[in-house]
């Protein structure tokens, strides 16, 4: 089973966080274009469109794969961009959770890619 098939489990607090070994092994399962930032803790990739709206609809998408996972990454987006940071606030670091919506976040690219290329 993929990543993006497995479903977010709320984070409740009190767990630790993945150690940085864990989270890179997971990082291996995701596209290459992802990268672990502050220390580790956190989860980021951008991705690039060829306009504003395209971004715009990305954004949206997630939003609602976000709403469906109950796991709300922070989306920074510009003209042509959106980045994607991820990381388990209860526990300021990572979780599988948070590789789980990463996954889930290339799905929504490549559906929204695929709609602006047809």
């Amino acid at each position: 089973m993929s990543l993006a098939d497995k479903t977010c489990v709320p984070c409740r607090g009190g767990v630790p966080p993945l150690t940085e070994s864990q989270a890179k092994e997971l990082l291996g399962q995701l596209d290459q274009s992802w990268e672990l930032t502050n220390e580790a803790t956190h989860l980021q990739r951008s991705y690039t469109f060829n306009n504003f709206l395209h971004a715009m609809e990305f954004a949206n998408r997630l939003a609602d794969v976000a709403e469906t996972e109950g796991h709300h990454p922070d989306l920074h987006i510009g003209w042509g961009k959106c980045t994607v940071d991820l990381w388990t606030h209860k526990i300021n670091g990572l979780t599988e959770s948070d590789f789980f919506m990463a996954a889930k976040s290339d799905r929504a690219f490549e559906a929204v890619r695929y709609a602006a290329e047809t």
